[in-house]
C-alpha cells in the first residue's frame, strides 16, 4: 500500500492537510508519531518569501525527521511563485504544493487561493513556472470550484498538463466554505479526468469515511485537516484499517489526555512561553471534546498561560473522567 508522487514514494495513504495556525512543526511531529504518511506545512506567502519576510520564512521550519514533507505556497503571480519555489526547494522538501483552494477573503482578494479557480489559464501558467523552477514534484490543492463544481475537472486537466504531479481536491466550492456536505462525486470525476494521483479532502473524519471516499472515488490518498485536530490517531487508525480491514479502537480518555500533555510539552519546548501554551489552546480544547465536563475544562484551559497549571487542569480532568467511568462500570 502506497503512492508515488513524482519520484517520491509515499508508504501509506494518509496526508495531514495544511491548516493555517495549526499544522506547525509541533502538530506535524505529533501526527507523524501517530502514523500519518505525508504532511503539508501551513500555507506560506510566496510574496513574503521573495521579499525576505521573517514571518514567511518561519513556516519553513521542517526538520530531517519530517520526510516526506510538502511545503504549500500561495500567491497569484507566476514569476513570484516560481522564485518562492526555488527558495523553498533549497530547504530540501520532498514536494511543493500550490494553494488553489483557500476560500478566506484576505487570500482570494489577492487573486490567490480559490480565486485561481476562476482563471484556469493563470493557474496553469503558475504551475508550469514552478515546475520549470524546481526539481521536486509540484502538486496542486483545489476546491470543487468557485461557485460551480463543474469546473474542477477542467482545472485538474490544466494543472496536470502544466506538470502537476498530484492534485488534492477539497470537495466543496469556495462559496460553500466549510459548510454543508462535501460532494465526493467531484473527486471521482477529477480522478477519472487525470492520470496523476488524486487526494480526497472534505468530510474525511475517521477510518470509515476514509475507506468510503476511496471506494467511491478511486482516489489514491485521503487528506485530513480539521478532523485531525485533537485526534491525531485518525491517521494510524486509517492506515491500519486500510491494510487489515480491521478497525482499531478509538483512544480512551487517558490516552487523549496523555497526548494533550505530550503535545503541550513539545509546543513549549519548541516555542517557549507564553506562545507555546497560547498556540495550543485550540488543540487542547479539541483533545477534551466530548468528554464529561469538557466545557468547564475548556474554559479553564483558555484562561491559563502557565504550562504547569495547564497540565494540572488536564490531569485533574483526567482523574474526574476516570472516576466517572469507574462508577459507570460498577
Amino acid at each position: 500500500m502506497g503512492v508515488k508522487i513524482g519520484e517520491v514514494e509515499i508508504r501509506g495513504v494518509t496526508c495531514l492537510a495544511p491548516l493555517a495556525g495549526l499544522t506547525d512543526r509541533t502538530f506535524r511531529t505529533i501526527c507523524r508519531g501517530a502514523g500519518v504518511s505525508l504532511a503539508v506545512t501551513e500555507m506560506v506567502s510566496a510574496r513574503g518569501l521573495v521579499d525576505g519576510g521573517d514571518r514567511s520564512y518561519h513556516y519553513l521550519d521542517f526538520q530531517e525527521d519530517e520526510h516526506p514533507i510538502s511545503v504549500q505556497l500561495f500567491g497569484a503571480d507566476a514569476a513570484i511563485l516560481a522564485e518562492a519555489a526555488r527558495i523553498v526547494a533549497a530547504r530540501k522538501p520532498d514536494m511543493i504544493d500550490v494553494n488553489c483552494g483557500c476560500p478566506v477573503r484576505k487570500v482570494v482578494k489577492q487573486n490567490a487561493g480559490a480565486a485561481l479557480l476562476k482563471d484556469p489559464p493563470r493557474l496553469g501558467k503558475i504551475v508550469a513556472a514552478m515546475v520549470r523552477a524546481v526539481d521536486v514534484p509540484v502538486t496542486v490543492k483545489i476546491r470543487s470550484g468557485w461557485d460551480d463544481p463543474g469546473v474542477s475537472t477542467e482545472v485538474a486537466r490544466v494543472a496536470e498538463a502544466a506538470g502537476a504531479a498530484a492534485i488534492a481536491v477539497h470537495a466543496r466550492t469556495q462559496k460553500a466554505g466549510f459548510s454543508g456536505d462535501a460532494d465526493w462525486d467531484v473527486i471521482r470525476r477529477v480522478k477519472r479526468a487525470v492520470s496523476v494521483p488524486v487526494l480526497a479532502n472534505g468530510d474525511v473524519r475517521d477510518p470509515e469515511s476514509a475507506r468510503r471516499v476511496m471506494a467511491q472515488t478511486g482516489c489514491d490518498m485521503v487528506m485530513v485537516g480539521r478532523w485531525a485536530v485533537g485526534n491525531p490517531w485518525v491517521f494510524g487508525r486509517t492506515e491500519a484499517y486500510m491494510r487489515t480491514e480491521t478497525l482499531p479502537p478509538e483512544p480512551v480518555p487517558e490516552e487523549r489526555i496523555d497526548m494533550a500533555i505530550r503535545h503541550l510539552r513539545l509546543s513549549v519546548r519548541q516555542k517557549g512561553l507564553p506562545a507555546g501554551v497560547r498556540e495550543m489552546r485550540r488543540h487542547l480544547a479539541a483533545y477534551v471534546k466530548g468528554m464529561r465536563g469538557a466545557a468547564a475544562c475548556r474554559r479553564a484551559l483558555l484562561a491559563e498561560n502557565d504550562a504547569g497549571r495547564v497540565e494540572e487542569i488536564l490531569l485533574r480532568f483526567q482523574t474526574q473522567n476516570e472516576a466517572i467511568l469507574a462508577e459507570e462500570d460498577v
